[in-house]
């Protein structure tokens, strides 16, 4: 069977409800974990440093670290939603 298409006023083809294919997905997990590492790095780095900075304490280092994270978190997801929105070929 075929999947079936629809065609834009710009002429592309676009795929409404694809999903990426293994290699692709294997890249998108891939590029997770390489940029995830990063963002969670500076993420807790930062909190621990400016609480250093500032003489903060270990409470509010903590705090920052978890509200740090959580931002990071943010950036995951919607690099996630974007990356799975381009290898499937539906865009943004």
């Amino acid at each position: 069977m075929a999947a079936t298409t629809s065609h834009s006023a710009a002429g592309s083809v676009s795929r409404p409800h694809a999903r990426p294919h293994g290699r692709a997905f294997i890249t998108i997990i891939s590029v997770m974990i390489l940029i995830g590492a990063e963002v969670f790095g500076v993420a807790l780095a930062s909190a621990w440093a400016l609480a250093g900075l500032f003489e903060l304490g270990d409470v509010i280092s903590y705090g920052l670290m978890g509200f740090f994270g959580l931002f990071g978190l943010y950036l995951m997801v919607q690099l996630w939603r974007r990356a799975i929105a381009v290898e499937s070929g539906r865009g943004h």
